[in-house]
């Protein structure tokens, strides 16, 4: 329960004219979903220290480090998105399916006149390291709270006692419920303000329905270098520029839970926009060293993230208070109190940076020879502190450090550090491949249960210079939500789970 005490500190004790909070440093740090070529997925994304292999430009840059002529590889890819939600008891469920573009790009390498060094490698290619499609939706009644009561707190923490700027000062919250009447005043008996009060009664029940719909997603360019030293050392490094863009529309509506026409309050819905756009850079650098011609140890290091982003947001309020303070349905976007536009904010994001620790074996007599191989298996282990995501000011003015330094802090006691892992085989048949795969992807928060457990297979196909590959990746997600918190009563989430399917191909040609 600590880290929901922390969360609704932070939300209380700075100003809302900023969209930011910690759960998004974790959404753009928190990378299940690396992507790759068919053949790496299948094998569930270990690809550390294979080498030879498309993806290593985004895993273990010294990977690129094997290839003695070139790659082209296209990797278009179909997911399949199922959510079911448990919130106050009542289950519900949402689907979203959507098309991406996985790993794709070139490598070209050959070897020098180096005794030394054996080739050299060069490596352009796209990624799709993140996928934000997702649709949630969850519904419960609830006696104990009202999500309206956290514009009642945020009047009360501001110590508003003037109707005027109850009206006018908080245009993404309070101002919005105070307008269109679901927050009124409370008058003394001598007619003065002794406070405010909410028309959305919890002790007679309240349906409650939330609606996410996100889009977008992170897709990395990136640019790598690998070299082979007596067939022996490879030695790699990539420059990486990650292209972010986020949207969110939310639709969190009540609804009384009685039958009764004149209670001054048949529902409200508060409907937000965000969107997210920027972009990044980070670097990726690694070693593999093979002690013997069957094995290969890799060990690559993820810088830091550095993001610059741009955020849009917008709110609404919309109320149906059965004739309370005038007929008819009112509504009030904050858009009316901004001059028509939306809150803009321009801040730095950094994210963790990342160790992996990998292992390879390859089966076969002669494994220089391609052609005798006969498969191998590959474990990556991956460690990253989610607690070192930051955000950072770029306006130098000193009211926006103390948010983000609030943000920091919040952020360091909700999330822990934790190991993820990947380990996939593949068993080779003259031309035709089949392989096996799996990964964990360990819980990020102090006080919460979250993880990614994957399952993956696919098929591969090489011959002439050309080879197909297919995989199919399923995940099982398990995560939590709020629709909202407050000080003083019990805060529900809605527990998440989220099972999808993604099918994966990749096209290659040898160069």
């Amino acid at each position: 329960m600590k880290a929901i005490y922390l969360i609704v500190f932070f939300s209380f004790a700075v100003s809302l004219s900023y969209a930011q909070e910690p759960a998004d440093a974790l959404r753009y740090s928190y990378l299940t979903q690396p992507g790759g070529t068919a053949r790496n997925q299948a094998i569930g994304g270990a690809g550390g220290s294979l080498g030879g292999e498309f993806t290593s430009l985004f895993i273990n840059p010294a990977g690129l480090g094997f290839y003695k002529t070139g790659d082209f590889v296209l990797t278009p890819s179909l997911s399949f998105k199922n959510t079911s939600s448990n919130y106050l008891n009542n289950s519900e469920s949402a689907t979203d399916n959507n098309f991406n573009l996985g790993a794709t790009g070139f490598v070209i390498g050959g070897p020098t006149r180096s005794k030394s060094v054996k080739s050299i490698s060069f490596g352009v290619g796209v990624n799709r390291v993140a996928d934000f499609n997702n649709h949630v939706y969850y519904r419960g009644t609830n006696y104990k709270s009202s999500y309206s009561e956290k514009y009642l707190e945020e009047l009360v923490n501001n110590n508003v006692t003037d109707p005027n700027a109850a009206a006018s000062n908080y245009p993404y919250g309070s101002s919005l419920a105070f307008n269109t009447y679901l927050i009124d005043t409370v008058q003394a008996p001598d007619g003065s303000l002794s406070g405010y009060r909410t028309q959305a009664n919890p002790s007679t029940g309240l349906i409650q329905e939330n609606t996410i719909n996100t889009t977008g997603g992170i897709t990395d360019l990136a640019f790598g270098m690998g070299v082979n030293l007596q067939d022996k050392w490879y030695f790699g490094g990539t420059i990486s520029i990650p292209f972010l863009n986020y949207k969110r529309n939310a639709s969190y509506k009540e609804s009384d839970a009685t039958s009764n026409p004149n209670n001054n309050f048949n529902y409200f819905q508060a409907n937000e926009s965000l969107q997210t756009k920027g972009i990044g850079i980070n670097a990726k650098l690694g070693v593999i060293f093979k002690p013997v011609e069957n094995i290969r140890l890799g060990l690559a290091f993820h810088t830091p993230t550095v993001y610059q982003l741009t955020d849009d947001y917008t709110t609404e309020v919309i109320t149906d208070l059965e004739g309370y303070g005038g007929a008819g349905i009112k509504q009030q976007s904050s858009t009316d109190l901004t001059n028509g536009q939306p809150l803009e904010s321009k801040y730095n994001m950094t994210t963790p940076w990342r160790m992996i620790l990998s292992g390879s074996y390859l089966f076969g007599s002669d494994i220089e020879n391609v052609q005798s191989q006969k498969g191998f298996i590959t474990a990556d282990v991956e460690y990253v502190d989610y607690k070192n995501a930051s955000f950072h000011d770029v306006t130098n003015d000193a009211s926006t450090a103390d948010y983000y330094n609030s943000l920091n802090k919040t952020i360091d006691n909700l999330y822990k550090s934790t190991i993820n892992a990947r380990i996939g085989g593949e068993l080779k048949f003259n031309t035709f491949m089949v392989r096996l795969g799996g990964a964990y992807y360990g819980n990020p928060y102090q006080n919460q249960t979250s993880d990614v457990v994957k399952v993956t297979g696919g098929l591969g196909y090489r011959n002439k210079g050309i080879f197909l590959d297919l995989a199919y990746v399923y995940s099982m997600n398990k995560d939590v939500n709020y629709p909202y918190l407050l000080q003083d009563k019990p805060n529900t989430p809605a527990y998440l789970k989220a099972n999808y399917g993604n099918v994966v191909a990749t096209i290659g040609f040898k160069l």
